[in-house]
């Protein structure tokens, strides 16, 4: 049901609605919480305002951005970028106790700033340290959570109707918290898309403080370590993907995907499958349970294109799909099909495009 939090249970679609208790008529706005490491903000949170401005319009209430950090111009640059990204006023939680992430003084900020202003909603990424702290704040604030969401609404009452992958990824299921504020979700990074930037002054700020003092605090930061230089995939900011799935056969074929993403300039990945007969590394799998993509194009080779897998790829702008069976299920949101030997078939495209496309025309598809 949720990141943590196993009380209050959200509700299912089915369940009966009543009333609003009146203590939480006071619940008003969304909220996103922006997370940023030393100034630089996780794309996942512009991608949330963006979808925190709709829910914002259809209930005719404000899109707020939450910065915590420490107090100084990096953080301050934070708050201009939620501007420029959308959001009408923002909370601010500015201490140098929270320079580095820490579960317990992150926990207390964002607490103590929904008790305090109240929000309808709030938004997390389901990032890493997105997750930690949303269950920790779900749980604290004895709320419901629902997390990994891939689409996000409002219905005719206002709740938020916050649809997630259930039952193994099987079914898609809308889940709602009606009697408990605020209703929380978070969303993985690039299921949503990345609104415009638009240059804007830095509006409303409220700050609050944090209230606390580094004995406060039980978790200690000895020292921090960039993983800039990590050489995992960047498969969730990729514009070209190429992945391969159970129909490539054997782990020796998996190299025709590599061979092929190389000649493109492109990320290569694979169906949850292959992660589990040890053929590729678990950061290169697409899908629920792995990365959300959004590239530009995405061929997917020998990958049936079961629902785990295509909540992970559907927002893809073109989808060209290689498959011997003619009614593989990725066939039914591919935007070309080929029925086709994958294992045959990727050779030939790789040798094609080595011969068309020039080492700056490679570069340009990539970037």
């Amino acid at each position: 049901m949720s990141d943590a939090t196993k009380a209050p249970a959200a509700s299912g679609r089915a369940a009966t609605k009543k009333a609003l208790p009146e203590h939480l008529k006071s619940y008003k706005h969304v909220w996103v919480f922006v997370e940023q490491e030393r100034g630089q903000a996780h794309p996942v949170s512009w991608e949330l305002l963006g979808a925190g401005r709709v829910l914002a319009d259809k209930l005719g209430v404000d899109l707020a951005a939450v910065v915590v950090g420490a107090k100084n111009e990096q953080t301050q640059n934070v708050v201009h970028e939620a501007f420029c990204y959308g959001a009408d006023l923002a909370y601010l939680v500015a201490d140098d106790l929270l320079k580095d992430y820490r579960n317990e003084s992150y926990t207390k900020a964002l607490t103590d700033l929904v008790n305090a202003y109240k929000p309808e909603i709030l938004l997390l990424g389901a990032t890493t340290l997105g997750r930690d702290l949303a269950g920790s704040v779900a749980t604290t604030l004895l709320t419901g959570l629902t997390a990994d969401c891939t689409e996000l609404d409002v219905d005719a009452e206002g709740s938020l109707a916050a649809t997630r992958p259930t039952f193994g990824g099987s079914l898609l299921c809308t889940i709602f918290t009606l009697n408990y504020r605020p209703q929380m979700a978070t969303v993985r990074p690039r299921v949503m898309p990345m609104p415009e930037r638009v240059e804007k002054l830095v509006g409303r700020v409220i700050e609050h403080p944090l209230g606390l003092v580094e004995d406060d605090i039980v978790t200690k930061v000895l020292a921090f370590l960039p993983d800039r230089e990590s050489s995992k995939s960047n498969l969730a900011f990729a514009d070209v993907v190429v992945a391969g799935g159970l129909g490539l056969g054997s782990p020796e074929n998996f190299q025709l995907i590599r061979q092929l993403a190389s000649v493109l300039g492109a990320e290569y990945g694979c169906s949850r499958p292959l992660v589990q007969k040890g053929w590729v590394s678990s950061d290169r799998q697409i899908g629920q349970t792995g990365k959300t993509i959004r590239p530009k194009l995405y061929i997917a080779a020998g990958i049936s294109g079961a629902i785990q897998h295509r909540v992970g790829v559907e927002g893809a702008d073109y989808i060209l799909a290689i498959n011997t069976d003619k009614n593989a299920p990725i066939f039914d949101f591919a935007h070309l099909g080929v029925i086709s030997d994958a294992v045959r078939l990727l050779p030939s495209l790789t040798e094609a495009f080595s011969k068309r496309l020039s080492p700056h025309q490679r570069d340009r598809l990539a970037s």
